[in-house]
């Protein structure tokens, strides 16, 4: 039977956080067993999202910018205009995935994907998320639901990292954050949105990805 993957770009019109959270999890909860799994890809509007189990005390100087607290796992992120989010809308129980074999197959679709750049990236066991050289360059926050996994990734690529000086990235007080193009990867942020789709599709075992 081909497993196939649905891909819905979204990055030409920057998305409402809430609302974008809003419809992934219907999405989810109303998804039957033979429903096709879906790739979101992203752009928001400023905006700090909290996770569930988030601390207040980790967004120092937050602003004008808006404060979500969502239903993802994790603590504070920031998520801005110039910044990948890749939904990932998958049915982790029929794949036969654990939550710890989908983060760690997430990361390594980033991993893929910077190392063909020459990126040398790296995951944590201890603080998900891809590193490089101590550096944080995308963010996870999932939520698992019945089997059906929401939420995603982040992959800063071309943004103004200053803001993540307003918060404790993931909670981590003084984690430095980079980006792609800090990294000399001169490819677009639609180039990239290829590339990391055709990562999630191979590493998750998918025999087509449809564009919609």
């Amino acid at each position: 039977m081909t497993r196939r993957l649905i891909v819905k770009n979204f990055l030409d019109h920057p998305m409402d956080y809430e609302q974008t959270w809003r419809n992934m999890r219907a999405f989810t909860l109303e998804r039957s067993d033979e429903a096709i799994d879906e790739l979101w890809l992203v752009q928001h509007p400023p905006v700090f999202t909290l996770g569930q189990a988030g601390k207040e005390e980790h967004l120092l100087l937050p602003g004008d910018i808006p404060v979500v607290r969502t239903d993802r796992g994790g603590q504070v992120t920031y998520h801005g205009p110039g910044q990948l989010v890749a939904y990932t809308l998958f049915d982790i129980k029929r794949q036969g995935l654990g939550v710890r074999a989908l983060v760690t197959t997430i990361e390594q679709s980033i991993i893929q994907l910077l190392a063909a750049y020459g990126v040398d990236a790296q995951s944590n066991r201890d603080a998900p998320g891809v590193y490089v050289a101590g550096k944080k360059i995308a963010a996870l926050g999932l939520r698992v639901r019945k089997g059906r996994a929401y939420h995603g990734l982040s992959l800063n690529v071309e943004m103004d990292l200053g803001v993540f000086s307003l918060i404790n990235p993931c909670g981590y007080v003084g984690l430095e954050v980079t980006q792609t193009k800090d990294l000399g990867v001169k490819a677009t942020m639609a180039e990239l949105a290829i590339e990391l789709t055709e990562q999630i599709s191979r590493l998750f075992g998918y025999d087509a990805a449809e564009l919609q």
